[in-house]
């Protein structure tokens, strides 16, 4: 029917310009990506729905679209500790799909959020046929392992001001003339606590206390790096 090739057609340029913004896939020769895309399935998720479980069979790799989900662990007193906050442009549950494992966080979404899936079977069965494919995966794969590696250092050798420190230099961008880290509005400071192993109370002294020393400048949707320098030095950096 006519319609439904300019529907798939449509799912497939959708899909590659997720592609493109994705490290290391955008690299991807248009023959794999169009079997990814053959293999895609959309899905939407609102405001704080669960994607997957921790523990749940890791059955498909996600690819975001638009919109912002954070992945977290839970302890068995019900202690949440946020592993990574990913928007468009990034993907999550490799760890499970590619060692056949399941998954090791849940997985939620922050803000309305479209995500591509692509099932486990279907993935292996491309990385299989293109050696490229593996390839980036590979790397994509040990880039998310230094980024946990930091993640350890940050939470064990870190008091929590300089992890504060750490955070806001890592999503700093320079944006007319001045160094700032935009803030979403679901990142409230009881969620930026979760991300820093902490709570509420003990960053917000330390936000004041940078705050009143010349550092950063707290806004409401945003935080001004005042002196990048000393933020850096305050972050043993």
């Amino acid at each position: 029917m006519p319609g439904s090739k300019v529907q798939a057609s449509d799912k497939k340029h959708r899909f590659k310009r997720v592609l493109a913004h994705i490290k290391y896939l955008n690299a991807l020769s248009p023959t794999i990506q169009d079997e990814l895309a053959r293999s895609a399935q959309e899905r939407r998720f609102r405001k704080g729905q669960i994607i997957y479980m921790e523990g749940e069979p890791a059955t498909a790799l996600y690819f975001i679209e638009t919109g912002w989900v954070k992945s977290v662990r839970v302890s068995s007193d019900g202690r949440e500790q946020a592993m990574l906050c990913l928007c468009a442009g990034e993907i999550f549950g490799e760890a499970g799909v590619l060692t056949r494992s399941p998954y090791p966080c849940t997985v939620i979404a922050l803000e309305d959020t479209v995500v591509w899936r692509v099932g486990a079977e279907d993935l292996h069965r491309i990385m299989a046929r293109h050696h490229a494919f593996a390839m980036a995966m590979s790397k994509w794969l040990s880039e998310r392992i230094r980024y946990y590696i930091d993640l350890v250092e940050d939470l064990s050798l870190c008091g929590v001001e300089a992890r504060v420190a750490r955070t806001l230099l890592r999503h700093a961008q320079f944006v007319q003339g001045r160094w700032v880290v935009l803030r979403r509005a679901w990142s409230t400071f009881d969620e930026m606590a979760v991300r820093l192993g902490t709570v509420r109370d003990v960053l917000s002294r330390s936000l004041r206390a940078l705050e009143k020393e010349g550092v950063i400048k707290v806004h409401r949707q945003e935080i001004e790096i005042l002196d990048p320098e000393r933020l850096r030095r305050r972050g043993r950096l």
